[in-house]
């Protein structure tokens, strides 16, 4: 009786498990069609592209590639994409989770008072404070250099940071820091050599998200770094994308590049970021 119940469930569920999964596949589908445009666009000649865009390629054009360094600076914008990302990340990794740590573990009115504070700082779009931001970057000198978008990074990752590891701290036993305590550990070396190593997966999830959002920031560096010199990889692309004319085929081979770095880092991260995505949410 018991096995007869078990299939009759199965196949109430059958239905819904389709339509899941057939909506999984459109998303997959329109989510992977740019990426799928980009890559054979990348490798096919600026007239084949706007002759037939979807077409695959004839041959292997690699032409696009060699031109994309010829006609811009792109190995200086590659270094100062990975050393806004790789800084940013180091920093937002050392500082934000202590500030997620204080707050989580000592629940004072003030403490409640700064996380509803960095809450509400999701809440105003970037467009909103933009122009004060920039005149406030200038004032201290942060303009027109590599720490003015990185110190916008940190900043800009310190709600979410704090939100995501706060709901991960909430999981973490208080028995093991008391031990650490009892151990003669002072509130930094238990937050560092006993708490931080538990929150891997949390620490995961935030690397991939701001990574990938650093890494593909457009209008940060377009704005605040000079004119007159390679930025990053996002911007150097768009300068081949004219009023009138674009070199499509130099975008597409940028834009594969700036792909591909990306990709590897998530695929290496992928478990661990979704381990944090769904362990912070459940925790929360």
């Amino acid at each position: 009786m018991k096995q007869v119940g078990i299939k009759a469930n199965k196949q109430k569920l059958k239905p819904s498990v389709y339509l899941v999964l057939a909506l999984t596949i459109v998303l997959a589908v329109l989510f992977l069609a740019p990426v799928f445009f980009a890559i054979i666009s990348a490798f096919k000649s600026n007239g084949e592209i706007l002759k037939n865009p979807m077409a695959l390629p004839t041959s292997l054009y690699l032409k696009n590639f060699q031109d994309l360094f010829a006609q811009s600076d792109f190995v200086t914008a590659i270094k100062h994409s990975v050393t806004l990302t790789i800084v940013s990340e180091v920093l937002i990794v050392c500082i934000v989770p202590m500030a997620a740590y204080a707050i989580e573990r000592r629940k004072t009115k003030v403490t409640k008072l700064i996380y509803t504070y960095f809450l509400a700082g999701m809440m105003i779009p970037f467009h909103l404070y933009m122009f004060p931001l920039f005149k406030e970057m200038r004032l201290f000198g942060l303009f027109g250099n590599l720490a003015g978008p990185i110190v916008c990074y940190i900043s800009g990752s310190v709600a979410f940071g704090s939100l995501l590891y706060c709901s991960f701290l909430n999981g973490v036993p208080l028995e093991i820091e008391e031990a650490a305590e009892i151990d003669g550990c002072n509130p930094f070396q238990i937050f560092w050599k006993v708490t931080f190593p538990l929150l891997g997966p949390c620490t995961a999830s935030m690397v991939v998200l701001n990574g990938l959002g650093i890494w593909n920031d457009f209008l940060m560096p377009y704005l605040v770094l000079p004119s007159d010199r390679a930025k990053t990889i996002t911007v150097e692309v768009y300068s081949f994308v004219g009023q009138y004319t674009a070199r499509w085929d130099i975008v597409f081979a940028g834009t594969v590049c700036s792909i591909v770095p990306a990709l590897i880092i998530f695929i290496l991260l992928q478990k661990y970021f979704v381990k944090g995505i769904t362990a912070g949410a459940a925790k929360g």
